[in-house]
């Protein structure tokens, strides 16, 4: 148990090693090496075992938002952008519907769900006579009522190499989250399927250092292989480092293509292994651009200004 009654002044102030990199003896990716045979081998279809990096191209948010701005039509807008992916994460819906089975990309399938966007118990109005009342739970936070969404034999059947699932730390229903991620781990390293976790922030939950420090490294340590979090601007370095396993960074809302160059740029110093963009990408006013321009920064060194220029110049050769 943790010594509540610790003061603060006798804390050791604490050390994250951030210039020490992790050893991966006789393979590629930060804490994978003594995974079995099968694992590894899905995980460098989704990593890129030349640098280690993956650019992620992220379009399952259907699965609580319905036809998300850019993905109304996904057969439009996302199979343009398929040759440019190392993986692509979706639902298993999309996948079957709209994505080629000739696709050699990786495949990270959605694997947790069961609440949208519009929720019953938020707040709702109503009527009795001349009077109107509203109904709500001020701060309810609905989406974070996640349970698994598909089974093991799904995922095999759909040759997935990773499966993401949703955790939402500091929610209420964090524990419902983190035994959704312990289950899916409990069932998919049988099986040499690899697990992402990833970090939701909800409205009272902080975006900041310590508290991804916090979230990522519980998945880790309950036995994520991955871990998908935010960006920080203070502070990445620390994340990265206290993570025994690799992270994608999450683009987030859409950002002005030059500022979501340098955060990628800037997570990839800062030790993450990779991005996992949705919005950034296929919301951009040149999509295809814009994706190969992410590649640029994550797996040819470019700088954010070089990326600017590389989706600038294709953008203009249409």
């Amino acid at each position: 148990m943790a010594d509540l009654s610790t003061s603060a002044a006798d804390k050791k102030e604490k050390e994250f090693f951030t210039h020490v990199p992790q050893e991966a003896p006789g393979f590629f990716l930060k804490g994978s090496h003594q995974y079995d045979w099968g694992l590894k081998n899905r995980l460098s279809r989704v990593f890129n075992p030349r640098d280690g990096r993956t650019v992620m191209l992220a379009f399952d948010h259907g699965y609580f938002q319905g036809p998300t701005t850019g993905l109304e039509r996904v057969d439009q807008t996302i199979l343009p952008l398929e040759p440019y992916a190392d993986c692509l994460m979706l639902t298993r819906g999309i996948q079957r519907s709209i994505i080629p089975a000739s696709t050699q990309k990786a495949i990270a399938l959605r694997a947790s769900g069961g609440t949208s966007m519009v929720s019953p118990f938020e707040e709702w109005e109503g009527e009795i006579g001349d009077k109107k009342f509203k109904l709500g739970r001020p701060g309810f936070e609905p989406l974070s009522n996640e349970s698994t969404a598909l089974s093991i034999e799904e995922a095999i059947r759909l040759n997935a190499s990773v499966l993401a699932v949703q955790v939402f730390i500091g929610s209420a229903y964090e524990r419902q989250s983190l035994k959704n991620l312990t289950d899916l781990v409990d069932g998919a390293s049988r099986y040499g399927i690899g697990v992402m976790g990833v970090v939701a922030v909800g409205r009272a939950m902080a975006r900041n250092a310590q508290y991804f420090r916090l979230a990522t490294r519980i998945m880790a340590e309950l036995g994520a292989n991955v871990v998908k979090c935010y960006y920080t601007d203070e502070g990445f370095e620390t994340i990265t480092s206290c993570c025994p396993v690799p992270i994608v960074i999450a683009g987030g809302k859409k950002l002005p293509e030059l500022d979501a160059l340098k955060m990628s740029h800037n997570a990839i110093q800062q030790g993450a292994s990779g991005v996992d963009m949705g919005r950034n990408i296929f919301q951009s006013d040149a999509p295809v651009a814009m994706m190969r321009a992410v590649r640029g920064v994550v797996h040819e060194g470019l700088t954010p200004e070089q990326g600017f220029q590389m989706y600038q110049d294709l953008k203009a050769g249409g």
